[in-house]
């Protein structure tokens, strides 16, 4: 697994292609389907995912279970900072073994104003959360920025 993370329009996508030789097999975070992550061979928008995952959370919670193959809690305002973490652990851990290949191009959202509204700070914080553990397990973590990668790990 490999992580790509940077700002908003900073060429993750285009470097990641280039970098990794990976032109095809892509899934777009804000629309692909939610079994997606479990089989591309990368996503981009992976933070629109996790916004994504996090709707589900306040509608039917069985199909997230049933997407991501996890427990989850069947409200979003249940989650707190350590069921977060736990589940963020969980789905990092099983995207590992099932998708071991996969490119991640996430933006980072934590270098900016804390929004007002809970449901952005929920995400928010998921985000980060899956990503951090996401880059405990990946192979290789690069931070982009203007088109240029910057090797963390």
């Amino acid at each position: 697994m490999k992580l790509i993370i940077g700002g908003a329009y900073q060429g993750k996508l285009a470097y990641a292609k280039k970098k990794f030789q990976a032109e095809d097999g892509w899934a777009d975070g804000r629309t692909c389907d939610m079994d997606a992550v479990w089989t591309c061979r990368g996503m981009d928008h992976f933070h629109e995912y996790t916004r994504r995952l996090l709707e589900t959370l306040d509608g039917d919670a069985g199909s997230l279970s049933r997407s991501a193959a996890l427990p989850i809690e069947p409200h979003r305002y249940a989650l707190t900072p350590e069921a977060m973490e736990q589940w963020a652990a969980q789905f990092a851990a099983e995207l590992a073994k099932r998708n071991p290949q996969i490119l991640v191009v996430s933006n980072e959202l934590g270098c900016g104003v804390v929004p007002l509204d809970r449901t952005d700070r929920l995400w928010r914080e998921l985000t980060g959360r899956i990503c951090t553990c996401l880059a405990q397990q990946a192979d290789e973590v690069v931070r982009v920025t203007c088109g240029i990668g910057l090797r963390l790990k």
